[in-house]
Parts: C-alpha cells; sequence; structure tokens
C-alpha cells in the first residue's frame, strides 16, 4: 500500500477573527486530504498580540528557526486596536516574508457567480486578475529613522530601497504566471516615475527589459494613479498586475472590494525558489469589530489553504476548494453577513465543507 504524503504546517492563528477562519481553514483541508490521499500534520504556535501582552514581543526569539523546517506556513490575522500596527506588523508577519525571501505576494481577484459587485456593470467571471506585489523591499524595506525624537522639531526619514535584482525577480515572476494557459497573456505594470525620478524609473526600466523575454505577452504601464481609477472603471482589462510593495498592498485591497468582499481576498507569500517555507493568509486582517461573534467570513482563509495546496502541487485538491467555494456562491444561501446574509462562520465551512463531498 503507497503511504500517504505527509504535510507539515505551522499555523499561527495570531489575533481576533484569525483564530476563527484558521480552524475553518484547517478543517477544509482536512476534508480534502481526505477525498485526494493526502494529510497535513499541523503545529500551533501561539504568537500574536496575546503574545505580545505577556512577552513584550509578537513571537520568541528562535521563532523563525522554528519555522524554517515546515513546508508551509498557514496564518489567520495580526494585529490589535491597543497595540501600533508597525509594531505587530515588524513583529512577526514582516520578519517572516524577510527571513524566508517571500518576495512575491500573489492576490488574485475574482468575481464570483452569486456574488454582487460595487461596479453596476460587472458581471460574474467578468473581473479575473491577479495582483503580483514585489514582497520584501520597496516602500517597506524599514530603512530610515528619527531626528530630535519626540520633540517639537521632530524629522522622520522613510527610505524605500528598490534593487535591480528585487524588481527583476518579481517582474519575471508576473509573466511565467501570465504565460500560463489559464490567464489572458498579460502584464500590467503600476509605476510612478513621473514622480518618483530613480525608483520608479529603474522598476520601469527592469520591467521593459523582463518583457522583452517574452514576446508573447501583451504589456501595459500604468501610473499609480491611473490604475485605481481603471480597477473602477474597466476591471476587466486587467490580467496579471505587478507592482510595488506600497502600491500592490494598496490596489489589491481595491480589487478585493471590486469583487465584492475582502472577505473573499486570499494571498500568497511566495519564495518561488522553495528553499524556505510560503506562507498563505487572508487579506482582511484581525477585523477586531467582529472578533469572537462567530460571523467572520472563512472563504478568505480557505482560499488561501487553496493557494496553500497548489503550492505544494496538490493541484486537484486546490481545486476542489475552489470548485466548492464557488458552489455555495452560486447558490446564495449560505453567506456571511459581508455579502448581505445572516450565516456564521460556522455554518459557512460546512457548507464547503458539503460541497467537496
Amino acid at each position: 500500500m503507497d503511504r500517504i504524503k505527509t504535510f507539515s504546517i505551522a499555523v499561527i492563528a495570531g489575533d481576533g477573527v484569525g483564530k476563527e477562519v484558521t480552524p475553518a481553514a484547517i478543517s477544509v483541508l482536512n476534508v480534502a486530504g481526505e477525498r485526494f490521499g493526502f494529510a497535513c500534520k499541523f503545529e500551533s504556535f501561539p504568537w500574536g498580540s496575546d503574545y505580545y501582552f505577556e512577552h513584550g514581543a509578537m513571537m520568541p526569539p528562535g521563532a523563525l528557526d522554528l519555522l524554517r523546517p515546515f513546508d508551509a506556513i498557514l496564518l489567520g490575522a495580526v494585529g490589535h486596536p491597543d497595540i501600533p500596527d508597525h509594531i505587530t506588523l515588524n513583529g512577526l508577519l514582516l520578519p517572516i516574508r524577510r527571513s524566508f525571501d517571500q518576495y512575491a505576494n500573489i492576490r488574485p481577484a475574482f468575481l464570483y457567480d452569486g456574488v454582487d459587485s460595487p461596479l453596476a456593470a460587472a458581471r460574474p467571471g467578468m473581473i479575473d486578475m491577479i495582483v503580483v506585489r514585489e514582497n520584501t523591499e520597496g516602500e517597506y524595506s524599514q530603512v530610515g529613522g528619527f531626528l530630535y525624537h519626540h520633540q517639537p522639531d521632530e524629522v522622520a526619514v522613510q527610505t524605500g530601497v528598490f534593487t535591480r535584482r528585487g524588481i527583476e525577480r518579481v517582474v519575471r515572476f508576473a509573466f511565467e504566471l501570465a504565460a500560463k494557459p489559464n490567464r489572458r497573456q498579460k502584464v500590467t505594470s503600476i509605476t510612478k516615475s513621473n514622480a518618483q525620478g530613480y525608483a520608479m524609473v529603474l522598476w520601469d526600466r527592469v520591467f521593459q527589459t523582463v518583457a522583452s523575454e517574452f514576446p508573447g505577452i501583451e504589456t501595459d504601464s500604468l501610473l499609480v494613479d491611473a490604475a485605481a481609477m481603471n480597477f473602477v472603471r474597466c476591471p476587466d482589462a486587467f490580467d496579471v498586475v505587478v507592482a510595488s510593495n506600497l502600491f500592490g498592498d494598496i490596489l489589491s485591497d481595491l480589487s478585493a472590494i471590486i469583487v465584492g468582499s475582502i472577505g473573499l481576498a486570499a494571498s500568497a507569500n511566495l519564495d518561488p525558489s522553495r528553499r524556505f517555507p510560503s506562507m498563505f493568509e487572508p487579506v482582511h486582517g484581525s477585523a477586531p469589530d467582529i472578533a469572537g461573534k462567530g460571523v467572520v467570513n472563512p472563504l478568505a482563509s480557505i482560499l488561501s489553504a487553496a493557494m496553500m495546496l497548489d503550492h505544494l502541487q496538490l493541484e486537484e485538491a486546490a481545486q476542489s476548494i475552489r470548485n466548492a467555494v464557488s458552489d455555495v456562491l452560486r447558490a446564495r444561501r449560505v453567506r456571511t453577513a459581508d455579502l448581505g446574509g445572516t450565516s456564521t462562520t460556522m455554518e459557512v465551512t460546512r457548507a464547503v465543507h458539503q460541497a467537496m463531498k
């Protein structure tokens, strides 16, 4: 008898609704494993804001060494209203992304049948884009500092760091993604080189160089303000979008809203070289206003788990999860409040289980 392939998954449920959506995603992964003949061995780490209140840090000093051997990391959410965001993010999420070289942040946006977009003309399937966000440098490099700290004439210097290597590898990843048979063979670069005459000019030059290696891929380059307008005006014009850390962060939230809810927004923090574990998380954050009420939409976390299976080369199992989510949404019977329904987190999760079976 063939041995069942087992994958080791580190779980950081984190804060707020992360503690509710992560168990939902784990339960769906277990159903997929039973159906497709694999297993996930989960190990939970109680890091996040509660850990910070007790220990003064978001995770222990040796945390990254503990995570390194795992096949993947499943993250719930990071953030607490009583802790400044720069502490929560720089204490957990960003160190993991940088230390494990998760330079490609992938955020799909698809308008499902059964979900209403705030855009009146949008129809199911019309919006189908992927924002590829550079994830380890750029505007979030944390290079800079304070002068005259906490004094009336305080000065803050924040430096964006853009390297040719960093730009080239994420742009090439975007082109390789666009070249896949299920994409529409187009890459749009987001820039602001009219105002940022160094970093974004380098970005534009590198984009053009990489584009020359993919003559079959259609290309476009948009200033970030024009891109924001066109995400609303003509979202069907976008296929794969590649952007810097800051621009990708903002535009991917916009792409989530135009497909109905940030409660559907999944993401992957990938190390495409597979030297280190990649991390998978919903985009919606810790949502403290609804945490603990059992009403958060678990679908973003469930879809993030499907992205994890794709990365682990379990594509058929991943597609079964996406198909089940699509079936549940199309039926319009079970849905959480962000989609206009009254269902609980558990009810939606059970509906996905049933659709998979």
